[in-house]
């Protein structure tokens, strides 16, 4: 491993784990970061699952003591089998739907192009929702309905569109269907969990093939800046949402993608041609 395939690990490893759980694409960002840095072919796919392991790893840890209360609690207690039944509920949509359109849409979408178009109408979507009048419902993720977690599972499919952001989805989802800001947050760090949990080992095993021994150090080295950094992300954006709306996320949404659109209009760049 020379030293710029160390740095270009390092890089993408970092901006994963600040993507990952914000609502501005950690796909959409690992697209055009990747192209700018020239990784790409066979050895990112793989790469690229190991270091949303990573991410997801952060997110595991931090929740651990509600993961851990859940699990002790499912034989007893009607709220742990609630939420746990809930999460269950609003994963089923994304793995259906996952199953069916993941190939054509990683064949057509995975762009910048596409990532610029998403990123900007991601964040009109999200400017629109937070100005609405919020009719909260569910004030914690103990209070979420089977319905209110079915309307974020089916929200969450929109992420399927690079640039579009799972974590937006679920979040502003959650926001028009009745959940407070934090409990809309909370719910889509929990939902990331099975998510991104088995859209890793799907791809895993569909690709273990790619997989050789000569990339682990590189792998090694996006794991655990993504697991640093989304641990980072996760406690800043908890503590953001407690006194701060989602507006200043989609205003940055809205900038950087019409950045990106610019620079390909005017020939600056040559998005068109980026390949995933």
């Amino acid at each position: 491993m020379d030293l710029w395939t160390a740095l270009q690990a390092l890089i993408l490893g970092v901006v994963e784990g600040l993507t990952e759980f914000l609502p501005i694409s950690s796909t959409g960002h690992q697209i055009i970061v990747a192209d700018l840095l020239e990784f790409g072919g066979e050895r990112a796919m793989a790469f690229n699952i190991i270091i949303q392991l990573g991410a997801i790893l952060a997110v595991v840890w931090e929740f651990r003591r509600k993961i851990f209360d859940v699990v002790i609690g499912l034989p007893t207690q009607p709220s742990a089998r609630r939420f746990t039944a809930n999460l269950l509920i609003a994963f089923l949509p994304a793995v259906v739907l996952g199953v069916i359109f993941a190939d054509l849409i990683h064949e057509y979408l995975f762009n910048p192009i596409t990532v610029a178009a998403a990123l900007v109408v991601g964040g009109i979507i999200m400017l629109w929702a937070e100005k609405r009048q919020h009719e909260v419902h569910a004030e914690t993720v103990d209070e979420i309905t089977w319905k209110d977690a079915l309307k974020v599972g089916f929200a969450q499919c929109l992420a399927m569109i690079p640039g579009t952001s799972r974590s937006g989805s679920t979040i502003i989802g959650g926001l028009l269907f009745g959940l407070s800001r934090k409990t809309a947050t909370e719910f889509s760090f929990f939902l990331a969990m099975p998510t991104m949990v088995g859209a890793a080992v799907y791809s895993g095993y569909k690709y273990r093939d790619l997989f050789v021994p000569a990339d682990f150090p590189v792998f090694a080295i996006g794991f655990v800046t993504a697991f640093i950094f989304a641990m980072i992300a996760v406690r800043g954006l908890l503590k953001f949402i407690a006194s701060h709306s989602y507006a200043a996320f989609a205003w940055y949404r809205i900038v950087f993608g019409l950045v990106i659109l610019a620079t390909w209009q005017f020939g600056w760049i040559d998005w068109a041609a980026a390949k995933p």
